[in-house]
């Protein structure tokens, strides 16, 4: 149960940071940091905005993901992963996007360094949850991108309709299930939370990730 609560709340998250990045920042993925790609063609084709922002976002995040992964490796060789500090900086990021966000914005100039740095936050705050999706929490579906779970999500559907699920099909379904869901309940809820909050409406994202660092300590020491 706590598995899926876990996949459940980053995978909210997730919906949530990247509807409102997309929103306040001309089409920046924050999370979804690939599908930044296909903004910075429509960009040169003259579609879309702020171009010098989707660029950076890739190295960004590689750099932010980099960070994170000799940290974790450095703890897998000593004493072991604190997951609640990893969670903790994460929210630390998202803190200073939301709180940069609600001082310096709304940006009306995508090209504008304080939005491009607002940006940054809100990239490396989710690279961090990409990382640590990848390094900490093994077998458990990815929470940022849901592609690939809903592609996975259906072939167990059906596989099991059909009686020829392969063993731990239906458990990897429910966290298939709880990520797509939450992630969609999250992007829901940002759209409507800029709407009435702007940038503020991060404070509810901001609380899930306490809650999630919490609960990973509690597990820890269980």
């Amino acid at each position: 149960m706590r598995a899926l609560f876990t996949v459940a709340g980053f995978s909210f998250v997730a919906g949530f940071v990247d509807t409102v990045g997309f929103i306040a920042l001309f089409g920046l993925f924050t999370a979804h940091v690939t599908g930044n790609f296909v903004l910075i063609g429509a960009s040169i084709a003259g579609g879309s905005l702020g171009i010098l922002a989707k660029l950076l976002a890739l190295p960004v995040f590689i750099l932010t993901v980099a960070t994170v992964t000799v940290t974790v490796r450095r703890g897998q060789a000593r004493s072991g992963v604190n997951t609640a500090a990893i969670i903790i900086a994460q929210l630390v990021f998202l803190a200073a996007f939301m709180v940069g966000g609600g001082l310096l914005g709304p940006f009306t100039n995508p090209d504008a360094w304080a939005a491009i740095g607002v940006g940054m936050l809100g990239v490396a705050a989710m690279a961090i949850q990409n990382a640590a999706s990848r390094l900490l929490e093994t077998g458990a579906p990815p929470t940022t991108i849901m592609t690939g779970n809903t592609t996975q999500a259906v072939i167990d559907a059906i596989d099991m309709l059909r009686g020829m699920a392969k063993p731990g099909s239906a458990q990897r379904l429910r966290g298939l299930l709880s990520a797509t869901g939450a992630f969609a309940v999250g992007a829901i809820l940002g759209a409507l939370g800029y709407l009435g909050a702007g940038y503020w409406c991060l404070g509810l994202p901001i609380f899930m990730l306490l809650i999630l660092a919490i609960t990973s300590k509690q597990g820890s020491t269980a």
